[in-house]
């Protein structure tokens, strides 16, 4: 991944310039020119990752399973393509000279095929020349995983993995029938420490985020079915409902950028303090 000075007080007391002052923090969550892989990424948490990184600055690849992208990831990619260009407080001090803005990639790819997901990776990288981020859902996690690091530690550019888990990893599910998804998010949680471990010598960080109940579509169908279960849902936690994709956002742009850059192997929970309880 780009490296930059260090900002906050010691880049400013060891300062010897009088150079016009410039807010760094913003530049914590900046992926300028940096490229992401995401999958699941054609809707749902996966597009509205995408969506953040790429407004961030990184060129977003979505994978997922239709041989093309539905309606709803044509519209976020072409409003990606109308934003202005990200302003100089924006962009990282070692990426002055590329993009000045991100953009939406689509690609088709089945996660759970080994082979080609080494392959796929392996072909971003000789397009983009680098893969900074990867963002994987529970599908093929370790497969998809797998190919980032190896690109990663080939080019030696370090980098940044991404898992999606549950609080369901941690917890059971009150009333709700889920011991295999439990059981796989806990293995996704897992896998992540266990990544970290082993990458960290690599200069790759491995981190999982575990939401809570997430007002997505899949939800949204599954609650008309269910009325009663939001009000339950909402119940469990102290905020007293459930949350929404875009509440998501903000942690995975910190896992991703620089601001992060001593957070590896933890799993961060976004579940309204379900779990407090």
């Amino acid at each position: 991944m780009a490296t930059s000075p260090r900002p906050g007080v010691s880049s400013v007391a060891s300062s010897q310039t009088q150079q016009a002052p410039r807010r760094s923090v913003f530049q914590t969550l900046s992926l300028t020119n940096q490229v992401a892989v995401i999958t699941g990424g054609a809707r749902g948490i996966g597009l509205e990752i995408a969506q953040a990184f790429a407004e961030a600055g990184a060129v977003a690849y979505c994978l997922d399973l239709p041989e093309k992208p539905n309606e709803e990831f044509v519209k976020v990619s072409q409003w990606v393509e109308s934003l202005p260009d990200l302003p100089a407080e924006l962009i990282l001090s070692s990426e002055k000279d590329g993009r000045k803005k991100g953009r939406l990639v689509y690609a088709r790819a089945d996660v759970t095929d080994q082979m080609e997901m080494w392959r796929k990776l392996e072909k971003i990288y000789e397009v983009e020349g680098r893969v900074d981020i990867i963002k994987v859902n529970v599908d093929g996690a370790f497969y998809t995983a797998q190919a980032a690091a190896r690109q990663m530690k080939k080019h030696d550019r370090g980098g940044s993995i991404i898992f999606t888990a549950s609080m369901s990893g941690s917890i059971s599910n009150q009333g709700q029938p889920w011991s295999a998804y439990t059981t796989s998010k806990a293995a996704v949680v897992q896998m992540a420490r266990s990544m970290a471990c082993e990458l960290g010598k690599d200069k790759i960080r491995v981190n999982s985020v575990s939401p809570g109940y997430i007002y997505t579509e899949m939800t949204k169908q599954f609650l008309l079915k269910n009325p009663e279960t939001q009000a339950r849902w909402s119940s469990q936690n102290p905020l007293g409902r459930i949350g929404f994709p875009d509440e998501l956002r903000s942690v995975y742009l910190w896992l991703a950028g620089n601001g992060s850059s001593f957070c590896t192997g933890s799993d961060i929970l976004v579940d309204g303090g379900h779990r407090a309880w």
